[in-house]
């Protein structure tokens, strides 16, 4: 059982997406995103297996963005509760449809070293947090697509959900480490009996198909794709 006092944060959370209209304009104003607020409203667990709460600095960036008190996040407000239909209520039973998962968008930095900081992982109250849409692995992540070479498929700015436990097989796009890098890239796995080849989509792209080198990594296949509208 929560302890009282995140139980007040809690029910004052919902207060203030009353009083903003809803949470996507409160995570607007106060400077965090919708997704994480999700995340703390229903509670849901840590890698370590501990509900989310609101900790002290964002019951301080709340209370700043919505031009309340220090401290008002910690107080009881049972009149306004009681107009609002929250007294009664537990906070993470009313909240809209249910999201199963949600996986960080994380940089094509962080992309080459994920599967040795993917279980350590904590999402802050500042980081985009995603629902994948189809089924996929505890350890999935988001990317956001950058520059030209995968067009016309991908464009830049498109996000991608990559699932690092899929096993990557001819045809499939993959996120892969090349050598000498600090950041992995988006690439097609060609495979032709023993050898391996990643290829750019973009036709007028220099050297669109590389060999896959002994020093290479794939980091995930893609699962999913979301454009930019």
């Amino acid at each position: 059982m929560a302890r009282i006092p995140e139980q007040i944060r809690l029910k004052n959370l919902e207060l203030l997406i009353v009083e903003a209209g809803s949470a996507t304009k409160l995570a607007q104003i106060v400077g965090t995103n919708s997704s994480y607020i999700s995340q703390v409203r229903r509670q849901m667990p840590t890698k370590k297996g501990t509900p989310r709460g609101i900790g002290d600095d964002l019951a301080g960036k709340l209370e700043q963005g919505m031009g309340k008190r220090e401290g008002w996040m910690d107080e009881p407000h049972q009149d306004e509760w009681d107009q609002s239909n929250i007294a009664g209520k537990d906070a993470n039973t009313y909240l809209g449809p249910d999201i199963r998962s949600l996986h960080p968008v994380i940089s094509w930095v962080q992309a080459g070293d994920w599967m040795e900081i993917a279980d350590g992982y904590e999402p802050q109250y500042g980081d985009e947090l995603l629902p994948c849409p189809v089924k996929c692995s505890e350890k999935a992540y988001v990317l956001r697509i950058r520059g030209v070479s995968m067009e016309p498929r991908f464009h830049d700015g498109d996000l991608i959900f990559v699932d690092p436990d899929v096993t990557p097989e001819h045809g499939k796009l993959v996120v892969v480490l090349l050598q000498d890098t600090n950041e992995a890239v988006l690439r097609q796995l060609i495979i032709e009996g023993d050898s391996r080849y990643l290829k750019a989509l973009n036709p007028d792209w220099p050297k669109p198909i590389i060999e896959y080198g002994p020093t290479a990594t794939i980091c995930g296949v893609v699962i999913f794709k979301g454009e930019v509208v």
